[in-house]
């Protein structure tokens, strides 16, 4: 899809499922399963026209190797260049880091409620806040926006990352985050149109592919 001079086209590709299981896996660096990989390409396979040219100007990628090493891949192969964007890699869970869910959620009831009731007021223990989230994220997001008019981009992240982005690309209370469902490998698109200095978001798909859930 092709962008006009005063908009920029923005997918955003979640990672596919990871080794380790269904766990807070956060800041925890894992690879993903061969499954995983093969989630991710089946998402962009499904929009690219044609599997010879690269339809984005640039690509982004968390630091961490589930995003990365797929973004590493993708962008040799269109020959497209590729940037690793730390403010993108997912929020830090704090004590519940590679932890599996259902011991967090049986042990730490509580705090877990807490958080998917209200992640705009509780945030995991001694983790990281949707606030300070959204506080890493914005402007990174901003500087992007402002560097790439008329292209087409794909940023590869995390479920977390996503949530906080849609939640206050359409102006939600960040209460929406932990309702939305973001699934692996789960492709959105938004064309943000560019006006009196500002950037007006308009979603044009949401989870375009969808496999199996996974953490948060």
């Amino acid at each position: 899809m092709k962008s006009s001079r005063n908009s920029i086209i923005v997918d955003l590709l979640r990672h596919g499922e990871c080794r380790g299981g269904d766990i807070y896996r956060g800041s925890t660096d894992v690879e993903l399963t061969d499954r995983g990989w093969e989630q991710m390409q089946a998402a962009l396979s499904a929009i690219v026209p044609d599997k010879r040219q690269s339809p984005w100007q640039k690509i982004f990628s968390s630091p961490l190797q589930r995003c990365r090493l797929f973004s590493e891949a993708q962008g040799k192969y269109f020959a497209t260049p590729v940037s690793i964007e730390h403010a993108f890699r997912e929020m830090d869970f704090g004590e519940w880091e590679g932890r599996a869910l259902k011991e967090v959620w049986s042990n730490d009831r509580e705090a877990v409620d807490r958080f998917y009731q209200s992640p705009d007021k509780n945030s995991p223990p001694n983790g990281e806040s949707m606030q300070a989230l959204l506080g890493r994220l914005m402007p990174a997001w901003t500087k992007i926006l402002h560097a790439h008019r008329g292209e087409h981009i794909l940023i590869v992240q995390h479920g977390g990352t996503i949530r906080a982005l849609i939640s206050w690309l359409l102006q939600m209370p960040l209460t929406a985050a932990t309702r939305l469902d973001i699934p692996y490998a789960s492709l959105s698109r938004f064309e943000m149109f560019e006006y009196d200095g500002d950037f007006f978001p308009r979603l044009l798909f949401l989870n375009g592919m969808t496999n199996s859930t996974g953490e948060f």
